[in-house]
């Protein structure tokens, strides 16, 4: 039997053949949780890895994965950090306490597998061995991502940018 970690707090065994097991009460912390958990109960093997992109992506930016406005739309870190790589801006999206990045294509790497991780479709999410495989050898070629889940953030009684905190705003605004 393989131990299975969830939301970094709860953990669920499988049997040795299972893949996925359903859930009357579902608990955890919204924001790391996938949508096929957190809407139907369905946890799976691929729960795990949307809520490791979820924690790479917050590492990477220095931002938590919590509602922002950015450009007069509410999003979420998912949401901003979707927005930024379609608009081939990725690199916006690194946290400004490291210092600008040494490697650059290592972090666009890193934001485009975590972005294949916190894909809608728990089938669109690659393995844990696979996600450590496309973070190491550059050869593998990455397919592009879909729309992450839950990109908007909560509304919030705040409207703009400037009623954020300056931890919360989103780099260079």
């Amino acid at each position: 039997m393989n131990p299975k970690i969830s939301d970094f707090g709860m953990a669920r065994i499988f049997n040795p053949n299972e893949t996925q097991a359903m859930t009357n009460r579902v608990v955890g912390t919204y924001g790391y949780m996938a949508p096929e958990y957190a809407i139907e109960g369905t946890f799976s093997i691929k729960y795990d890895i949307y809520s490791f992109g979820v924690l790479i992506l917050e590492i990477v930016s220095g931002r938590r994965n919590s509602s922002f406005n950015h450009l007069g739309r509410t999003f979420n870190l998912l949401g901003y950090a979707w927005e930024l790589w379609q608009q081939g801006n990725a690199l916006d999206l690194e946290d400004p306490s490291v210092g600008s990045t040494s490697d650059i294509q290592q972090f666009l790497r890193t934001v485009h597998v975590t972005l294949l991780c916190v894909q809608e479709d728990a089938m669109d999410r690659p393995t844990t061995s696979d996600m450590i495989s496309m973070l190491l050898n550059y050869n593998i070629s990455l397919h592009t991502p879909n729309k992450p889940a839950f990109v908007l953030g909560r509304a919030e009684s705040r409207s703009t940018l400037n009623e954020i905190q300056p931890e919360e705003r989103p780099h260079g605004h």
